[in-house]
């Protein structure tokens, strides 16, 4: 399914390079506010996300919401395991990988029923992102956007479309970007689920 133009109100901009000859993919960015709102509703067949979700939290659930806002049939979730664990603090308190696979699906499932969702395991940093040729769109944070951008060239160089890049701003009440420091972080909550352990 060809992706549609860019939704209404949604800040959308062209990639700078092309990419093998090809159109280069939009990049579009949506604000916290936006995220699961009708701008990007089923904009596109198939959307694919990827992270850790340890201990899903509301800046993970913002980026599966507006992926599943985006996707009309299919969302592709690819969570991390084994030697890409091993660089974040507190790794041996990661949630196993069955328990964040579950999460994942029971959230989007919630939040749009009719969608499919395939979550699976990924052990380098692009998984089915840069071999599925049904992909039209990922969904990334601002801090993860040049990993979408990684995942085009891959796709290029692999003889696949590139795909547009859904850029998910985390803003506060007051319209100002919240910072790394501010944000919830799955680290942060492993490291009170560590305090809790060593106080008992």
């Amino acid at each position: 399914m060809p992706a549609t133009p860019p939704p209404d109100g949604a800040i959308a901009s062209r990639a700078g390079e092309q990419f093998g000859g090809r159109a280069s993919p939009r990049v579009i960015h949506v604000l916290r506010e936006e995220a699961g709102g009708r701008k990007l509703s089923d904009a596109y067949s198939c959307v694919v996300v990827g992270g850790t979700f340890d201990r899903l939290h509301d800046g993970h659930r913002l980026l599966l919401r507006t992926a599943a806002a985006a996707a009309q049939q299919r969302v592709v979730v690819g969570i991390t395991v084994g030697r890409m664990l091993q660089s974040k603090e507190l790794c041996e308190l990661i949630q196993p990988f069955e328990q964040r696979q579950q999460a994942v699906t029971h959230f989007l499932q919630g939040e749009k029923p009719g969608v499919r969702v395939e979550a699976v395991a990924i052990e380098d940093p692009f998984g089915p992102s840069i071999t599925d040729p049904h992909m039209d769109a990922i969904a990334v944070s601002v801090e993860t956007e040049k990993g979408g951008h990684a995942v085009n060239e891959k796709r290029v160089a692999n003889g696949l479309k590139p795909l547009d890049v859904i850029v998910v701003h985390l803003v506060d009440e007051g319209g100002e970007h919240v910072g790394m420091d501010e944000k919830i972080s799955s680290t942060q909550l492993r490291q009170r689920d560590r305090q809790m352990l060593n106080t008992h």
